[in-house]
């Protein structure tokens, strides 16, 4: 796959605050470049590996000057998008592998670059990572490894990088590099603030008269033999960085040429003893810190009401389908109460009607009672009147009998005589 593959581009890795990208500017690209500046005199016409390659920026401005480079780093993603974005071929390629297990034969590069990575395994893993290393290398080979000082890094700046799992001292990065790579040059790394006094060279004089007259003051390659080694670049390339005209002039001047003395240091450099400046500046960054914390917590705060915002939307939500719900049934209880009325109504109609039955039941009653009362006293009348009847019709029965008796024929005249004697007094 090269560069002018027609495929889509992957996207690039965002930028987490760890993993530097080539769109970084300030202070954490001036580290990440000027490493990698410093990395390519040892590269030159050198099989390279770049272990922890990342995006692969680094990785390809090795490449600019070594035999072939690898670049491996374990993240997949980052590893496409760097084959796409710098191609692959015999001098550059780019693999997907943790540090640990390096996807190359043993004793095959000549140099491993290993740019802030051993921070970012457990301490049980870091001298797998340098053993690894030791493989892959040449028996002559070289190791470009960079780390953070934890005293300066964390300790003194009261700092905590979520990403960094062991930080080292210097002695025990010391201490690890020992068992494996005995023969050791160390270097330091660290932004700074200076009052910086450089020497003017014969051939910088021409191209600072020709800026004053509006030519290009560029004209003319820097010396390569200057008493510093200084480097400017970009993703595209490094490249050597010639002085600037200074802010003030500073001349060391006599009536000849003899009497002046020696230019010495091509740079002078000067801070005060408190480094105040830098103190300065890292207050600054402490307080772009502290605020930038300030901005995750308020994120963080606005992500939690955000949430709660969205509980109580829920809430909201379910509170409506609950009103909704019990709308619906208070409907359906107010239609059931209405049908119940309905059946309370033709109840009380009923009941209305069935006391009104009984109450004509009752008077009904009450009459068949006066009647039944009424035959019966007349019952009791007849009764008298038939027992009376009975009683004067055994009389006259017995009259009868008498009269028609002997006796009763004889004497039949003689009490007709009294009764009617007695009826005249």
């Amino acid at each position: 796959m090269s560069a002018s593959d027609s495929s889509p581009l992957p996207a690039a890795p965002a930028f987490t605050g760890e993993r530097f990208v080539p769109s970084c500017s300030g202070e954490i690209a001036y580290e990440h470049w000027h490493r990698y500046a410093f990395a390519r005199r040892f590269a030159a016409g050198k099989r390279v590996l770049d272990a922890a390659c990342g995006e692969g920026y680094g990785t390809a401005l090795l490449g600019t000057v070594a035999a072939s480079v690898v670049g491996v780093d374990i993240d997949i993603a980052t590893i496409e998008h760097a084959r796409v974005t710098y191609g692959e071929g015999n001098r550059l390629r780019f693999f997907a592998a943790p540090c640990s297990g390096l996807p190359v034969p043993s004793a095959s590069v000549d140099v491993v670059v290993s740019f802030e990575t051993i921070e970012h395994l457990g301490a049980a893993e870091q001298p797998d990572m340098l053993s690894e290393f030791a493989r892959v290398l040449a028996p002559d080979g070289i190791l470009v490894i960079s780390s953070p000082n934890k005293r300066l890094y964390s300790d003194a700046r009261a700092y905590v990088n979520p990403f960094h799992l062991q930080e080292l001292y210097r002695d025990d990065l010391a201490r690890l590099l020992h068992a494996r790579f005995p023969a050791q040059h160390w270097y330091h790394q660290r932004l700074a603030f200076w009052s910086g006094i450089w020497a003017e060279r014969a051939e910088e004089q021409g191209a600072l008269r020709r800026a004053e007259h509006g030519a290009d003051p560029d004209t003319e390659a820097p010396n390569e033999a200057a008493l510093a080694e200084t480097w400017m670049g970009d993703a595209e390339h490094i490249a050597p960085y010639s002085a600037p005209e200074g802010l003030y002039f500073i001349v060391v001047a006599a009536r000849n040429a003899v009497a002046l003395p020696a230019a010495g240091a091509g740079i002078s450099l000067f801070t005060d003893a408190d480094d105040s400046e830098l103190k300065r500046a890292e207050a600054n960054a402490r307080e772009v810190l502290r605020l930038d914390h300030l901005l995750k917590e308020n994120a963080a705060a606005l992500a939690r009401q955000a949430g709660h915002v969205e509980h109580l939307e829920a809430l909201v939500a379910e509170r409506e389908r609950l009103v909704v719900e019990r709308d619906a049934a208070v409907t359906r209880h107010a239609a059931h109460i209405q049908h119940l009325e309905g059946l309370v109504v033709e109840r009380d109609r009923q009941l209305a009607e069935a006391n009104a039955a009984r109450k004509e039941r009752n008077s009904n009653f009450a009459a068949l009672e006066k009647q039944l009362i009424s035959l019966e006293i007349a019952h009791t009348r007849l009764e008298s009147e038939r027992t009376r009847l009975e009683a004067a019709l055994a009389a006259q029965e017995r009259v009868i009998a008498f009269l028609q008796s002997f006796r009763g024929w004889i004497g039949w005249p003689w009490r007709r005589v009294r009764h009617r004697l007695h009826r005249a007094r």
